[in-house]
């Protein structure tokens, strides 16, 4: 019988796919934004409450939120176990990251539907 030495977490290939995914969504909505700001209407409060007024724009806003946030996580996330070498502090370190990042989503839901 062989016994099989099971050595880290194995989410390399989901974090390395969140990364991905959320850079791309995050590109995306920038050039969304891009060309909204170009388009020369938000001037003043009123046009931005105008533009953020349509579904579709706090969507897309909600979708860059939550990407960004991913994106955050799994930068921190591996930044913590690459150079916090006690599993302690690692851990209370991770822990305030996901508050601090829920937080944050939280604030972000609601700005956009308040």
């Amino acid at each position: 019988m062989v016994n099989r030495v099971v050595v880290g977490a194995h989410y390399g290939l989901g974090s390395w796919l969140v990364q991905r995914i959320s850079a791309v969504v995050i590109a995306v909505y920038a050039v969304i934004m891009a060309i909204a700001l170009l388009g020369g209407h938000a001037h003043d409060y009123a046009a931005w409450k105008a533009l953020f007024s349509q579904g579709w724009l706090r969507f897309a806003t909600f979708l860059f939120v939550v990407s960004l946030l991913l994106h955050a996580w799994v930068g921190m996330r591996d930044i913590w176990m690459d150079y916090v070498k006690s599993t302690g502090l690692r851990l209370t370190l991770e822990a305030l990251t996901v508050l601090w990042l829920v937080g944050c989503g939280g604030w972000a839901l609601q700005i956009l539907w308040r």
